[in-house]
């Protein structure tokens, strides 16, 4: 199958781009080879490549910077998305499009499923939750990945910035009320090179398994990195005082995949464990 892979030089694009050439021939893109909030720059670079089937990586992951640039989050988010949707129509591929627990406000209490009503608190979750709806709007052959606090060997995030902080301080204060499932994006890539092979298209929520606080996920992080002499102080959201709202319990249940019949992702630890055993880029 040939496939196209926006956004390839991310943490999970570039994790895309090691798994797929295996059983596939991959084209990797990114901002600098062409824009996809550009209508016409999307359609003339996709009907080029002529994919059989697109996974959208590319997004402004910034919920703090959203808040700030609503006009840029919904440009890449929703419209980027929009019109890789219209351009995978034209050309006929299937589309992969990566959202995020964000859409929904953490007031259930429980993990979410597929089938729960979203109800985004930021410009970053309503960009998202948009993008799902206008993809699913222009394609019957799409999966949408909703996924969590993503973490990977390359680009920015949490563990790298633990880490980094871990260097500069002694105590780290790190928020403790709000709980979700940390994933590896090798573990998800892993899984949409699953899902892409078949023909179960739909919404599906892909996480490792398993959750903890950001509190519990920092401590467990040091612990991994042998920086044990660097303490942790958990602090609540309201003190930690971000611009972005963000969900309290955004823990998805991957329901779909355990229907469906595939294989659910390993706990989380295990996974932050190998992250550990190979050099960072």
């Amino acid at each position: 199958m040939k496939i196209l892979v926006t956004g390839s030089e991310g943490q999970l694009g570039s994790d895309l781009l090691k798994i797929l050439p295996g059983k596939h021939q991959v084209v990797g893109c990114d901002i600098q080879d062409w824009d996809i909030t550009d209508l016409e720059s999307a359609l003339e670079n996709v009907s080029k490549i002529k994919p059989e089937a697109l996974i959208n990586a590319a997004a402004y992951t910034d919920v703090d910077g959203c808040e700030s640039n609503p006009d840029l989050a919904y440009r890449v988010n929703t419209l980027g998305a929009h019109n890789l949707a219209i351009a995978s129509l034209k050309v006929g591929a299937v589309m992969v499009h990566i959202s995020t627990d964000f859409v929904f406000d953490g007031r259930k209490g429980s993990p979410y499923l597929e089938f729960d009503e979203p109800h985004p608190l930021s410009v970053y979750g309503r960009s998202k939750l948009a993008s799902e709806q206008w993809v699913s709007a222009v394609l019957n052959r799409y999966f949408i990945v909703r996924t969590a606090w993503l973490y990977g060997r390359k680009g920015k995030n949490f563990v790298k910035t633990i880490l980094r902080l871990a260097e500069e301080k002694d105590v780290l204060r790190v928020v403790g009320d709000q709980v979700g499932s940390p994933t590896f994006s090798w573990d998800l890539a892993q899984k949409i090179a699953e899902l892409i092979e078949s023909e179960a298209y739909g919404i599906y929520h892909v996480t490792n398994s398993g959750q903890c606080s950001w509190y519990q996920f920092a401590k467990e992080i040091l612990e991994l990195a042998g920086r044990k002499e660097t303490r942790v102080e958990p602090i609540s959201s309201e003190e930690l005082a971000r611009p972005a709202p963000r969900p309290a319990f955004s823990v998805l249940r991957n329901y779909c995949l355990e229907q469906r019949g595939f294989s659910l992702l390993r706990d989380y630890y295990e996974a932050l464990k190998e992250f550990f055993s190979k050099p960072l880029e």
